[in-house]
């Protein structure tokens, strides 16, 4: 049973907590917050990305007097509905209009009680480490009265102003080793990915789904983390791991994609069916945890590359897919509102060994499409071509990530 005063107690703490923090690095996303009443808010992300640091900024810089508790407490695992009620009592006592709950997502039925203090006349301002935050059938509960907004890890362009660093390809490589978890980037310390690697395991996936072969979970994500950039297909891991079909592996792929861990790229085709067959490329979240829980010793770097050049187009809401014509493949074509605006190849360095390839690829993919140019995004290498009358450009990676004009938009 939860008390009030136990309730009390940790808000007072955390509330303590957040008082003492600096606010760390102001969050590229913290701008495009809206201020609204209407709807709540929802921040999702993968755990450790920084929500509660996004949440202590939202609270210094526009809510100073804003009722904030974190689910995410061992105190508060009995939390259930009814609780609610207790809550509340705090609530009021506080004489606030502006809530901010993080992690509320593990309490059951959470919708009902969110949607009732908008109904009060709340400001309603959600945080949780689970895509499914951001669901359709969340947006039934809460009668469509939500906004979405999803946090990321430092980006390269974010990492290199924490690190006070230059925009050239020693501190873009620096990020491909790195990553951007706030924590780690402080202080290198493998432990914090391991440790996050493992809770979003077991409490995030395991527990939350009622998996009992943690093991072989477990073997499948490293196994997925140490190929980023590779294909796979479900059918064929049935005969590396001891699962034994096929549709539990793409029920362990969807919960490792709603706790933000890995995402998966299908093929493009005009045809449903035949995305859903082909397969599909792996993308870990972060390139720290490519190199902390990887059993690759010597890194695939054009992988890891890609892989950074994946999560910049997907925090911008694009579209994505890889392209697979004639046996050439170019790695991303990107839709915004179902029109192609990039094609992109990414190639750590282009050689005398590999140009040709990657530029057969990218002119395929140009050709199917119709565009009249395409990008190869490398290291630091820069240049033009021609070929068959369409421009390609050679650009830097590094020059690429740290283009901020992009912006995510809103899901209502």
């Amino acid at each position: 049973m939860i008390t009030l005063s136990l309730i009390k107690q940790v808000v007072d703490e955390q509330h303590a907590r957040i008082a003492l923090n600096d606010g760390g690095l102001k969050r590229e996303s913290l701008h495009g917050l809206p201020d609204v009443s209407s709807h709540a808010l929802i921040i999702s992300g993968i755990r450790r990305c920084g929500k509660s640091t996004l949440l202590n900024q939202l609270i210094k810089t526009r809510y100073q007097d804003a009722f904030f508790i974190n689910f995410d407490d061992p105190r508060l695992f009995e939390f259930e509905i009814g609780d609610f009620q207790i809550l509340d009592l705090l609530i009021k006592e506080n004489k606030t209009k502006t809530l901010l709950f993080d992690e509320i997502q593990v309490i059951n039925g959470w919708e009902v009680y969110a949607r009732q203090k908008l109904e009060e006349g709340y400001k309603v301002i959600i945080t949780g480490s689970n895509a499914s935050l951001l669901s359709r059938e969340l947006g039934t509960r809460l009668t469509g009265r939500h906004l979405s907004k999803e946090l990321f890890p430092f980006s390269y362009h974010e990492f290199k102003n924490f690190c006070s660093l230059e925009v050239n390809s020693e501190s873009l490589q620096k990020y491909l080793k790195t990553g951007g978890f706030p924590e780690f980037v402080k202080t290198e310390n493998p432990d914090i990915l391991t440790t996050l690697f493992e809770d979003i395991l077991y409490r995030d996936i395991a527990i939350r789904f009622g998996i009992r072969d943690v093991q072989s979970l477990k073997k499948l994500a490293i196994y997925l983390i140490s190929n980023a950039g590779n294909l796979v297909t479900a059918t064929k891991l049935t005969k590396v791991f001891s699962i034994k079909t096929a549709a539990t592996i793409l029920e362990y792929f969807s919960f490792l994609e709603l706790s933000y861990l890995i995402n998966f790229l299908p093929k493009f085709s005009y045809s449903t069916k035949a995305q859903l067959i082909n397969p599909r490329k792996i993308y870990v979240i972060d390139p720290g945890i490519i190199s902390t829980c990887s059993t690759t010793f010597t890194g695939n770097l054009g992988h890891i590359l890609e892989n950074v050049i994946y999560w910049h187009l997907r925090q911008n809401n694009y579209e994505l897919y890889y392209f697979n014509e004639n046996g050439r493949e170019c790695d991303f074509i990107v839709f915004d509102n179902k029109k192609v605006i990039q094609i992109i190849q990414v190639c750590y360095e282009l050689n005398h060994e590999n140009t040709e390839r990657e530029v057969l690829g990218l002119s395929e993919a140009m050709k199917f499409f119709n565009l009249e140019s395409g990008t190869i995004l490398t290291l630091n290498q820069e240049d033009q071509m021609i070929r068959n009358g369409k421009m390609i450009s050679v650009i830097p990676a590094f020059r690429y990530l740290s283009d901020t004009t992009g912006s995510s938009s809103m899901t209502p």
